[in-house]
This record gives structure tokens, sequence and C-alpha cells, in this order.
């Protein structure tokens, strides 16, 4: 039986990763609070954010559990692949199609990306942690 290493991440990464999503979700949120359009357009926008957050969080576990051997459907691997795929193509085409200045466009669309990718890191960071803390907090066994 051979150990190794648990891929525990430092208390600046998983600080740095929650402060990523808590500043990525919050600036999106606060943007669309203060935005210049209809209640509409702002639950299109609230809900793909939803979406993208959900669908990201999925995939990462997906491809954890693939890495890690533990069974995933490729179709389930697929449909993950696909809503974050179509989460950030509605996010592109609601924004070229939106009234609003170029400037908001960009905020909104890169407060989107730093929600998803720190959505990713969190996720990361709790499983890694659990992980560690399940085997007493230094090794994992084979």
């Amino acid at each position: 039986m051979s150990k190794q290493l648990s891929p525990r991440p430092t208390a600046a990464f998983v600080g740095a990763s929650w402060l990523a999503l808590i500043v990525g979700g919050a600036t999106f949120l606060i943007g669309l609070w203060n935005a210049q359009m209809q209640l509409n357009e702002r639950g299109y926008y609230f809900t793909l954010l939803l979406y993208g957050l959900f669908s990201a969080v999925s995939l990462q576990k997906s491809v954890r559990d693939r890495l890690e051997g533990i069974k995933v459907t490729g179709i389930y691997y697929g449909m993950c692949w696909f809503s974050l795929l179509m989460a950030v193509l509605l996010l592109t085409v609601g924004l070229f199609n939106a009234t609003i200045a170029p400037s908001e466009k960009g905020f909104f669309a890169m407060s989107f990306l730093l929600s998803l990718f720190a959505a990713v890191a969190v996720q990361k960071n709790v499983r890694d942690i659990a992980q560690a803390d399940d085997v007493g907090g230094s090794f994992v066994k084979d």
C-alpha cells in the first residue's frame, strides 16, 4: 500500500478562491442592480450566472471523478461541457445584443468569467480539504 501526499490547498489559496468568487459574484449582481435594463433582462443575466456557476462546478466534479477512477457516464460528462459552453454562449449573445455601453458589457463578461473560475477553484478546495481530513490530514491511501 503506497502513500502519497494529499493535495491539500494552502489557506492563502483557499482564501483567494473564496474572495474571487465573492468579488466576481457580488460585482456581477451589483452591476445588474445598477444597470439600466428591464427586469426581465436582469432576470436573464441572473439566471445565466446561476446556471454558469452550477455547470462549472458540476463539470469540475465530473472531471475530478474521472481522474480518480469514479465512474461518470459519458452523457452526463457531455452535458456538463454543453451546459458550461451554453452558459458562456448565451451570455455572449445577450451582451452582444444588449443596449448597454461597451464598458458595461466588458464588466459583465469579466465578472461572469471570474465567478466561473472561482467556483471551480472553491469546489476543488472543498474537495481537497475533505479528502485530506478523511485520511488524517496528510496522506492519501491508494
